[in-house]
Protein backbone atom coordinates (compact mmCIF):
# COMPACT_ATOMS: atom_id res chain seq x y z
CA UNK A 1 0.00 0.00 0.00
CA UNK A 2 1.34 3.19 -1.42
CA UNK A 3 1.94 5.69 1.98
CA UNK A 4 1.39 9.42 0.42
CA UNK A 5 3.57 12.14 2.22
CA UNK A 6 1.90 14.24 5.12
CA UNK A 7 2.91 18.34 5.51
CA UNK A 8 4.02 19.42 8.75
CA UNK A 9 1.16 21.22 10.73
CA UNK A 10 1.37 25.08 10.98
CA UNK A 11 2.35 24.69 14.91
CA UNK A 12 5.59 22.33 14.08
CA UNK A 13 6.29 24.93 11.82
CA UNK A 14 5.96 28.16 14.11
CA UNK A 15 8.25 26.44 16.37
CA UNK A 16 10.57 25.73 13.81
CA UNK A 17 10.80 29.25 12.57
CA UNK A 18 10.91 30.42 16.28
CA UNK A 19 14.40 28.15 17.34
CA UNK A 20 16.22 29.23 14.36
CA UNK A 21 15.80 33.28 15.14
CA UNK A 22 16.06 32.58 18.58
CA UNK A 23 19.75 30.99 17.93
CA UNK A 24 20.53 33.32 15.20
CA UNK A 25 19.75 35.99 16.97
CA UNK A 26 22.58 35.10 20.20
CA UNK A 27 25.10 34.07 17.80
CA UNK A 28 24.56 37.82 15.74
CA UNK A 29 24.79 39.55 19.52
CA UNK A 30 27.85 37.31 20.72
CA UNK A 31 29.64 38.78 17.67
CA UNK A 32 28.56 42.15 18.33
CA UNK A 33 29.92 41.83 21.97
CA UNK A 34 32.88 41.05 20.45
CA UNK A 35 33.70 44.00 18.32
CA UNK A 36 33.00 46.46 20.97
CA UNK A 37 35.91 47.99 22.93
CA UNK A 38 35.68 50.23 25.76
CA UNK A 39 38.27 53.55 26.06
CA UNK A 40 38.75 55.72 28.18
CA UNK A 41 35.75 58.09 28.02
CA UNK A 42 33.59 55.18 29.05
CA UNK A 43 35.54 54.45 32.46
CA UNK A 44 34.21 56.78 35.12
CA UNK A 45 37.56 58.45 37.20
CA UNK A 46 39.21 57.10 39.31
CA UNK A 47 36.81 54.10 39.65
CA UNK A 48 39.26 51.13 38.62
CA UNK A 49 42.44 50.64 40.97
CA UNK A 50 45.93 50.35 40.59
CA UNK A 51 45.22 46.81 41.16
CA UNK A 52 42.90 45.97 38.55
CA UNK A 53 45.52 48.02 35.63
CA UNK A 54 47.78 44.74 33.86
CA UNK A 55 51.14 45.89 34.29
CA UNK A 56 52.57 47.26 31.04
CA UNK A 57 48.97 47.73 29.80
CA UNK A 58 48.67 51.55 29.75
CA UNK A 59 51.76 53.09 27.21
CA UNK A 60 53.70 55.96 29.08
CA UNK A 61 52.17 58.49 26.36
CA UNK A 62 48.54 57.89 27.82
CA UNK A 63 49.30 59.12 31.73
CA UNK A 64 49.36 62.55 32.79
CA UNK A 65 52.41 64.56 32.38
CA UNK A 66 54.76 64.54 35.66
CA UNK A 67 53.05 61.30 37.28
CA UNK A 68 56.32 59.14 36.33
CA UNK A 69 58.34 61.84 38.22
CA UNK A 70 56.40 62.15 40.83
CA UNK A 71 55.69 58.39 41.84
CA UNK A 72 59.53 57.99 41.22
CA UNK A 73 60.28 60.58 44.09
CA UNK A 74 57.87 59.16 46.30
CA UNK A 75 59.89 55.93 46.22
CA UNK A 76 62.86 57.22 46.25
CA UNK A 77 61.24 59.65 49.59
CA UNK A 78 60.48 55.91 51.03
CA UNK A 79 63.56 53.93 49.98
CA UNK A 80 65.80 56.83 52.14
CA UNK A 81 63.20 56.75 55.31
CA UNK A 82 63.72 52.74 55.51
CA UNK A 83 67.42 53.80 55.20
CA UNK A 84 67.60 55.55 58.09
CA UNK A 85 65.36 53.61 60.10
CA UNK A 86 67.58 50.95 59.33
CA UNK A 87 70.44 52.87 60.55
CA UNK A 88 68.98 54.09 63.89
CA UNK A 89 68.03 50.41 64.90
CA UNK A 90 71.98 49.54 64.22
CA UNK A 91 72.96 52.26 66.25
CA UNK A 92 70.78 51.79 69.32
CA UNK A 93 71.94 50.10 72.54
CA UNK A 94 70.08 48.38 74.92
CA UNK A 95 70.80 47.95 78.68
CA UNK A 96 72.07 44.50 78.70
CA UNK A 97 75.15 45.92 75.81
CA UNK A 98 76.36 48.18 78.90
CA UNK A 99 79.25 47.31 80.65
CA UNK A 100 78.43 49.50 84.02
CA UNK A 101 81.83 49.00 85.93
CA UNK A 102 82.99 51.51 82.57
CA UNK A 103 80.76 53.99 83.49
CA UNK A 104 81.69 57.01 85.58
CA UNK A 105 79.63 58.36 88.41
CA UNK A 106 77.14 60.91 87.88
CA UNK A 107 77.72 64.32 89.70
CA UNK A 108 74.22 64.02 90.90
CA UNK A 109 74.24 60.58 91.95
CA UNK A 110 77.52 61.66 93.95
CA UNK A 111 75.40 64.40 95.83
CA UNK A 112 72.42 61.78 96.40
CA UNK A 113 75.24 59.40 97.93
CA UNK A 114 76.75 61.60 100.52
CA UNK A 115 73.10 62.92 101.44
CA UNK A 116 72.42 59.32 101.71
CA UNK A 117 75.73 59.36 104.27
CA UNK A 118 74.42 62.07 105.90
CA UNK A 119 70.90 60.94 107.02
CA UNK A 120 72.81 57.68 107.49
CA UNK A 121 74.90 59.37 110.50
CA UNK A 122 72.59 61.25 111.93
CA UNK A 123 70.24 58.35 112.15
CA UNK A 124 73.40 56.48 114.08
CA UNK A 125 74.12 59.37 116.39
CA UNK A 126 70.15 60.15 117.14
CA UNK A 127 70.14 55.99 118.36
CA UNK A 128 73.62 56.62 119.93
CA UNK A 129 71.94 59.55 121.82
CA UNK A 130 68.87 57.68 122.71
CA UNK A 131 71.20 54.30 124.20
CA UNK A 132 73.09 57.26 126.14
CA UNK A 133 70.05 58.72 127.56
CA UNK A 134 68.62 55.08 128.82
CA UNK A 135 71.97 54.57 130.39
CA UNK A 136 72.91 58.29 131.35
CA UNK A 137 73.77 58.38 135.38
CA UNK A 138 73.34 62.09 134.64
CA UNK A 139 70.89 65.08 132.78
CA UNK A 140 73.29 68.70 131.79
CA UNK A 141 75.79 67.95 134.99
CA UNK A 142 72.53 66.67 137.55
CA UNK A 143 72.58 63.34 138.96
CA UNK A 144 69.22 61.21 138.22
CA UNK A 145 67.78 59.90 141.29
CA UNK A 146 66.68 59.80 145.00
CA UNK A 147 68.96 61.12 147.73
CA UNK A 148 69.54 59.14 150.91
CA UNK A 149 66.44 59.37 152.82
CA UNK A 150 64.12 59.96 150.66
CA UNK A 151 61.95 57.10 148.14
CA UNK A 152 61.20 57.38 144.75
CA UNK A 153 57.14 57.46 144.62
CA UNK A 154 55.07 59.33 141.91
CA UNK A 155 57.94 59.98 139.88
CA UNK A 156 59.35 62.29 142.86
CA UNK A 157 61.88 61.74 145.81
CA UNK A 158 59.35 61.42 148.59
CA UNK A 159 61.26 61.99 152.32
CA UNK A 160 60.51 59.04 154.45
CA UNK A 161 60.37 60.21 157.88
CA UNK A 162 58.72 63.69 158.75
CA UNK A 163 60.33 66.37 160.44
CA UNK A 164 61.87 66.50 163.69
CA UNK A 165 60.32 69.39 164.74
CA UNK A 166 56.52 70.76 164.15
CA UNK A 167 55.75 74.14 163.04
CA UNK A 168 53.20 76.25 161.47
CA UNK A 169 51.87 75.66 157.57
CA UNK A 170 53.60 78.42 155.78
CA UNK A 171 57.07 77.55 157.84
CA UNK A 172 56.79 73.89 156.54
CA UNK A 173 55.93 74.93 152.71
CA UNK A 174 59.22 77.53 153.13
CA UNK A 175 61.37 74.47 154.64
CA UNK A 176 59.83 72.14 151.72
CA UNK A 177 60.85 75.22 148.86
CA UNK A 178 63.69 75.42 150.28
CA UNK A 179 64.94 72.20 149.70
CA UNK A 180 63.97 72.38 146.21
CA UNK A 181 60.76 70.88 146.61
CA UNK A 182 56.80 71.17 148.04
CA UNK A 183 54.23 69.86 151.04
CA UNK A 184 52.60 67.16 149.34
CA UNK A 185 49.27 67.11 148.70
CA UNK A 186 46.31 65.20 150.91
CA UNK A 187 45.40 62.79 148.89
CA UNK A 188 49.13 61.74 147.47
CA UNK A 189 50.28 61.98 151.38
CA UNK A 190 47.69 59.76 152.21
CA UNK A 191 48.35 57.06 149.10
CA UNK A 192 51.96 57.38 150.42
CA UNK A 193 51.47 56.10 153.96
CA UNK A 194 50.32 53.12 152.47
CA UNK A 195 53.61 52.14 151.06
CA UNK A 196 55.78 49.48 153.32
CA UNK A 197 57.97 51.13 155.88
CA UNK A 198 56.14 54.59 155.62
CA UNK A 199 54.41 55.88 159.05
CA UNK A 200 53.13 59.16 159.21
CA UNK A 201 53.93 61.35 162.19
CA UNK A 202 51.57 61.07 165.31
CA UNK A 203 49.56 63.68 165.22
CA UNK A 204 48.96 64.63 161.72
CA UNK A 205 51.33 66.04 159.04
CA UNK A 206 50.65 69.58 157.11
CA UNK A 207 49.45 68.82 153.28
CA UNK A 208 49.59 71.99 150.47
CA UNK A 209 45.73 71.69 150.56
CA UNK A 210 43.87 74.95 151.42
CA UNK A 211 40.54 73.88 152.64
CA UNK A 212 39.03 77.39 153.44
CA UNK A 213 39.63 81.43 154.18
CA UNK A 214 37.46 83.13 157.39
CA UNK A 215 39.85 86.02 157.38
CA UNK A 216 42.54 87.96 156.82
CA UNK A 217 45.64 85.52 156.95
CA UNK A 218 43.52 82.58 158.71
CA UNK A 219 42.57 80.00 157.00
CA UNK A 220 42.91 75.88 157.23
CA UNK A 221 44.83 73.36 156.03
CA UNK A 222 43.97 70.11 155.50
CA UNK A 223 46.09 67.29 157.68
CA UNK A 224 46.69 63.53 157.24
CA UNK A 225 46.56 61.18 160.05
CA UNK A 226 48.57 57.59 160.69
CA UNK A 227 45.64 55.75 159.64
CA UNK A 228 45.28 58.24 156.25
CA UNK A 229 42.03 60.17 157.71
CA UNK A 230 41.58 63.62 156.61
CA UNK A 231 41.27 66.41 158.82
CA UNK A 232 41.71 69.60 159.26
CA UNK A 233 43.35 72.96 161.21
CA UNK A 234 44.73 76.53 161.21
CA UNK A 235 47.56 77.33 159.46
CA UNK A 236 49.28 78.62 162.69
CA UNK A 237 48.93 75.32 164.56
CA UNK A 238 51.70 73.59 165.01
CA UNK A 239 52.06 69.93 162.47
CA UNK A 240 55.06 67.49 161.56
CA UNK A 241 55.59 67.73 157.99
CA UNK A 242 57.86 65.50 154.72
CA UNK A 243 58.64 67.33 151.49
CA UNK A 244 58.56 65.72 148.09
CA UNK A 245 61.66 66.83 146.03
CA UNK A 246 62.48 66.28 142.54
CA UNK A 247 64.59 63.45 140.85
CA UNK A 248 67.02 65.92 139.54
CA UNK A 249 69.33 67.30 142.06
Amino acid sequence: MRQGFRLPSPALVVSALALFVAMGGTVYAAKKAKKVRIDGKAVRVKSLPGNRVKPRSIPANRLKGGVLASLEAGQRKLEGDQRRLDADRQQQIVGSEIDTLTLSQVPEAAHAESADTAKSATDAETALNAVNAITAQSINGHTAGCEPGTEEFAGACWQKSSSESAVSAPAAANSCAVQGGAVPEALQLASFSQQPGITLASGDEWSSDVTNMSDENIFAVVTVSASADFNYTSHGNSRKYRCVLPLVH
